[in-house]
């Protein structure tokens, strides 16, 4: 087991840039975030240039990997393949395909996205819609030695209420996802504690499927939920993902148990890659923050992580 961080949060930065914090920092490996250029984007940073991906960008993301000791982990793009609009559904496949090659070019074994949601559709016709898109991204992902996963982000905010925007938010969902499209987890339990799922019970029954972690942590406030209720504030002004009774903290600010988490995923088996996924308010918002909050986030999770796999 390794232990890593997903660069999206430092967008700012170049990757050369992250890699020299993460060694500094002693992270072992990247998540690099591989969105296209979109100024003004929060946490989807353009950290390799997949777009337009040639024989020089990868050697020089090798000649970088070679230099500093760090792995790729994954390259996340974190989108919704669902969206109603066929164009921007278009868009946003092609460049899900633009990172598969990308990983095939640099032996990186993960793509990260997610399935998503047409909100003005049900969870089950979004199913179908799905078994018809996704079959086509995973088989072009296994022809090139990559595998898709998901991560299991409720992602409310694309939701007009605030319902999942993310059709992958749940065990029952991990079940179809897995079975009928073949896609893989990239497991967090954030987003499982606070829609009232023990997250170290949904270890064993899908070790097979979970190939990546996300670790972040989620703070929740019983007092503000007993105002605004499990869906969250309805009044959101302009900041969709305003909820009133959660937030986002880095490993060891909030509620879950990671040394639970930990040792759950050495009983599983897993020997890959727990990458700190920050979206932490509290370290936000410079990059002197954010370099703190996983440096704080490190030191919650590398006492836990054996050199020797078990």
């Amino acid at each position: 087991m390794k232990l890593g961080f997903f660069t999206a949060c430092l967008p700012s930065w170049t990757l050369e840039q992250v890699a020299g914090y993460a060694v500094a920092q002693g992270y072992q490996c990247l998540e690099v975030a591989a969105w296209p250029v979109q100024p003004g984007r929060d946490f989807e940073a353009p950290h390799l240039p997949v777009a337009t991906w040639s024989g020089a960008d990868r050697e020089a993301t090798l000649a970088l990997l070679e230099r500093t000791g760090l792995e790729i982990s994954s390259l996340g793009y974190y989108e919704n393949n669902l969206i109603g609009d066929p164009g921007r559904r278009e868009e946003i496949r092609a460049h899900v395909k633009a990172c598969i090659d990308a990983a095939q070019s640099l032996s990186v074994p993960y793509v990260g996205t997610f399935i998503g949601r047409d909100p003005a559709k049900s969870v089950v016709d979004n199913m179908a819609e799905a078994e018809r898109i996704f079959p086509e991204l995973v088989d072009y992902a296994g022809e090139r030695g990559v595998k898709l996963m998901i991560e299991n982000c409720v992602m409310e905010g694309w939701h007009p209420d605030g319902y999942p925007g993310n059709i992958a938010y749940s065990p029952e969902l991990w079940e179809w996802m897995t079975s009928a499209l073949g896609l893989y987890l990239n497991w967090d339990p954030s987003h499982l504690a606070w829609i009232g799922i023990d997250p170290v019970e949904t270890i064993l029954p899908f070790a097979a499927s979970i190939v990546h972690v996300q670790a972040k942590d989620v703070e929740l406030s019983a007092a503000q939920r007993n105002r605004y209720g499990f869906y969250g504030a309805v009044q959101k002004g302009d900041n969709p993902w305003h909820t009133g009774w959660w937030r986002y903290r880095v490993p060891g600010r909030g509620s879950v148990d990671w040394l639970r988490v930990v040792d759950r995923l050495y009983e599983a088996g897993f020997t890959g890659t727990v990458s700190v996924e920050h979206e932490d308010p509290m370290w936000g918002g410079t990059p002197e923050k954010v370099t703190e909050g996983l440096r704080i986030a490190y030191g919650t999770l590398r006492p836990l992580i054996g050199d020797v796999n078990v």
